[in-house]
């Protein structure tokens, strides 16, 4: 699909490093995936400062048979950072399949809490508004590997949401699976199948309000993970996790779908930027 769009404040990174690389045959048992994004200029928002954009983001690398997928929508003031950091210290350092696999997690975090690092550096030469404006800054991406495991993180108002069976499932309200309800699926014929959260980190560092908190999680891709929804302040402001899942789940083209959340938050008068990625499991 192509990515050429521009949209007057949209910051797109393209990144198809696996392009110029012999492409192995694509395992039978691996997830396609697919994507779409749709950017809405904020119609509120006056002049054409950096802050006021977002960036989306859209890379695929191809590691010998592993295929590797980073998508994100960034607050621009972080999008580059955390971009060219997962570019550095990840991408370009030719990793075998057992590392990728052990440092993904650990590499989001590290990129997305570098970049918000850095805004918080100048926060003493602000004023006290634009200084709660830097704590702000929020992210939403996820690294796809393989079509098998899916590594998330969020920040801020972005948002990161799975659509399993029908179901929402927001990352920051994901829970490590207890022995309990392990126990109830286990010997309860037809309980209810709650999604695999291998991993949960909310960074206990971070000193901004609740909201500002990274969160860093990741599952197992199966038969019910239908697709992801990345978005901004924008898209949530105006509905929720499963109004956004019910919009859009009929759609089996994902640009389709992201246009069409686009277009419902802009109908319920968001005030906020509008910028949503969606990626489907084929």
């Amino acid at each position: 699909m192509g990515l050429m769009g521009r949209h007057l404040k949209l910051k797109l990174r393209r990144f198809l490093l696996g392009e110029g690389r012999a492409n192995k045959k694509q395992p039978s048992w691996m997830m396609p995936v697919s994507h779409g994004y749709h950017v809405v200029e904020d119609p509120f928002r006056n002049g054409s400062d950096e802050a006021g954009s977002d960036s989306v983001v859209v890379q695929r690398e191809q590691v010998e048979e592993l295929e590797l997928w980073f998508f994100g929508v960034f607050d621009a003031r972080i999008g580059d950072g955390i971009t060219k950091y997962m570019q550095s210290n990840f991408f370009d350092r030719k990793l075998k399949e057992s590392q990728i696999r052990r440092k993904s997690k650990e590499t989001m975090r590290r990129a997305h809490l570098g970049a918000k690092a850095k805004i918080r550096e100048t926060e003493d030469e602000r004023e006290e508004e634009e200084e709660e404006e830097a704590r702000k800054v929020g992210s939403a991406s996820v690294m796809v590997i393989n079509g098998e495991k899916l590594v998330m993180a969020s920040m801020g108002d972005y948002r990161a949401v799975v659509c399993k069976y029908g179901v929402a499932h927001e990352i920051s309200k994901w829970r490590q699976q207890t022995a309990r309800r392990h126990w109830y699926r286990r010997f309860i014929p037809g309980a209810i199948r709650m999604p695999k959260v291998r991993i949960l980190s909310r960074d206990p560092t971070m000193r901004t309000s609740k909201s500002s908190e990274l969160v860093v999680g990741a599952e197992e891709v199966d038969s019910e993970t239908e697709f992801i929804i990345l978005a901004s302040p924008g898209i949530w402001e105006v509905m929720k996790n499963q109004e956004a899942v019910n919009l859009i789940r009929h759609l089996e083209d994902p640009q389709e779908a992201a246009e069409c959340l686009a277009r419902e938050a802009l109908t319920r008068m968001s005030r906020g930027n509008i910028s949503c990625l969606v990626v489907r499991f084929d």
